[in-house]
C-alpha cells in the first residue's frame, strides 16, 4: 500500500509546481487537517447511540473525538441548546496521512455500488467534503458489534486557493474522482 505522504511529497509536489507555475516549494497547496463528524439526531431519545458512535469513531480515527452540543434549539426536532447531538474529530499530521492512506485504499473501495466521488463538493476555498453513508467501511469497525449503521461526513481541509489546485492535489494523491 502507497502512503500518502510519500506520494505527495515525490509525485504531487512537482507537477503542482509545473502545472500552476509556482516559483516557490512553499506555494504548493497542502493538506492541513481532515475533520470527521457524525451527526446523530436519534441521540436525543437513545443516549447509548451516542456512546457508541464515539467509541467507533475513536476506533476509525485512532484518536478520541469530541462530543458536539447543540448550538439552538430548534422545538420541531425536540432539540434543546447544549443537548449532545453528535461527534467530531480533527487529525493532522502522521495521523491525517494515516487516515487519507486508509479511506483511499481500503474504505472507498468498500463502498457498495461505487462509481467515483463527486467532483462538485469543494466549497470554492479548496476544502473537500463527502458523505460516508455507512461507517462500516473501515476495517476497524468490528460488524458484530453494531447497533446502528451511522453516516458521517470527511472533510479535507487544503490550503489551495482554488477549487481547481484542491482538486489537481486530491487527483494526484489518488482520490477517486469520477471521470
Amino acid at each position: 500500500m502507497v502512503l500518502i505522504q510519500e506520494v505527495y511529497q515525490e509525485k504531487a509536489v512537482p507537477e503542482l509546481q509545473a502545472r500552476f507555475g509556482y516559483k516557490n516549494i512553499h506555494q504548493v497547496p497542502k493538506l492541513e487537517k481532515v475533520v470527521l463528524n457524525m451527526g446523530l439526531g436519534e441521540a436525543i431519545q437513545n443516549a447509548k447511540l451516542l456512546d457508541s458512535a464515539v467509541e467507533e469513531m475513536a476506533q476509525i480515527a485512532g484518536q478520541r473525538p469530541v462530543i458536539t452540543r447543540a448550538r439552538k434549539s430548534i422545538a420541531a426536532f425536540k432539540v434543546r441548546e447544549g443537548m449532545p447531538i453528535g461527534c467530531m474529530v480533527t487529525l493532522r499530521k502522521k495521523k491525517m496521512y494515516d487516515f487519507l492512506t486508509k479511506l483511499i485504499h481500503i474504505a472507498i473501495p468498500r463502498i457498495r455500488d461505487f462509481r467515483g466521488l463527486p467532483r462538485k463538493s469543494f466549497d470554492g476555498r479548496g476544502n473537500y467534503t463527502l458523505g460516508i453513508r455507512e461507517h462500516i467501511i473501515f476495517p476497524e469497525v468490528n460488524y458484530d458489534n453494531i447497533d446502528k449503521i451511522k453516516g458521517m461526513n470527511v472533510t479535507i481541509v487544503t490550503t489551495a486557493d482554488s477549487d481547481e489546485e484542491a482538486r489537481y492535489l486530491l487527483e494526484l494523491i489518488g482520490m477517486p474522482f469520477r471521470k
